[in-house]
């Protein structure tokens, strides 16, 4: 009879071995993209969905390395062209005058901000026990605060808040949008996008002419004249080029679709587990853990895969750059 301790030798030599098998994207090719990647000085400790906190305090806006620092604590939440907004651990709201780089609010929200936008002074907000609330600087009052349904645990690709002149859309972490008037937010329309109890909160919500697109980790869906439409997936990003969409899917898809959703177009790139993803300009972009960009043409055709080395630290595009690890790739440069 075999002594309980080989057993469990053999089993932990089984677990460990499970473990060390785990593949990777290995493209045969890759071309350099050395000579249109610079630095910046720092690196990214935090990201949200519209930019990214660095190391020395500063944040990475739509418009690239912005130089007002956040404070100590605080992380990027967005920005308008006259206000940015930062929150910290402690549920503090940071309202950040773009032109003095002073702020001029700090508002106590209590619990910790997941996502928040801001729009002629209005500020939307989603709290991380799944409250919505809407503040607004003149007057410096909380206009409304509900709650939605409790949720234990959500994907850190958190969308934020969308206005639509003075609609907002709310993505919240229980799978829903609630859409309201910013001016009388008494009525809301909610528009359900999945019912899973975990890891279910909207990661993506942006426009598409008239259409609206959303996602969770398993459904996308376009909300337009045509009605609701969904498709589902495993979900690991979403872009909007044009009149496509694009998904990124965590078993290394990338898949067009038009705004029924649609299939266009199909590529798949084994074991890519990608970090991060774009498109515009007729390409599309995917950035593989293990370094690996690839750039595909629009109709997923044609690619072309540079080596930029492994992800190290959180990644983010802001326009035609991509800002990893320290250094800055110009996307627009790079060919399929």
């Amino acid at each position: 009879m075999r002594s309980p301790f080989l057993l469990l030798l053999a089993a932990a030599a089984l677990l460990f071995s499970g473990c060390s098998s785990k593949q990777y994207f290995e493209p045969e090719q890759t071309y350099s993209a050395s000579q249109v990647t610079s630095a910046y000085g720092s690196k990214i400790v935090d990201l949200s969905r519209d930019g990214a906190t660095l190391e020395n305090g500063q944040y990475i806006g739509k418009r690239g390395v912005q130089r007002i620092n956040l404070g100590e604590g605080y992380r990027f939440l967005s920005e308008s062209s006259a206000y940015v907004l930062a929150g910290n651990a402690e549920g503090k709201l940071k309202i950040i005058n773009k032109g003095s780089g002073k702020v001029i609010r700090t508002v106590d929200l209590e619990v910790p901000i997941v996502s928040a936008s801001i729009h002629s002074g209005t500020v939307a907000y989603i709290l991380n026990n799944n409250a919505f609330g809407i503040y607004r600087i003149s007057g410096d009052k909380k206009v409304m605060e509900n709650r939605s349904e409790i949720t234990y645990a959500i994907d850190t690709r958190a969308a934020s808040p969308m206005f639509i002149d003075s609609l907002v859309i709310m993505p919240m972490l229980d799978g829903k949008l609630v859409v309201m008037d910013s001016r009388d937010p008494v009525d809301a329309k909610v528009i359900y996008l999945s019912s899973d109890k975990i890891f279910n909160n909207v990661i993506y919500l942006s426009r598409m002419g008239d259409t609206l697109v959303a996602a969770t980790p398993k459904k996308l869906i376009t909300v337009g004249v045509d009605g609701q439409m969904e498709y589902r997936a495993n979900i690991s990003d979403v872009a909007v080029s044009g009149s496509s969409i694009y998904l990124f899917t965590k078993e290394g898809e990338v898949i067009k679709l038009n705004r029924m959703l649609e299939e266009l177009a199909k590529k798949k790139f084994k074991y890519a587990h990608f970090a991060a993803s774009t498109a515009f300009g007729g390409k599309v972009y995917a950035l593989d853990q293990q370094g690996s960009l690839i750039v595909l043409s629009s109709d997923l055709k044609k690619y072309k895969i540079y080596d930029i080395g492994e992800v190290k630290s959180p990644v983010f595009i802001s326009g035609a750059k991509l800002y990893k690890d320290g250094k800055i790739v110009n996307l627009s440069k790079l060919s399929y």
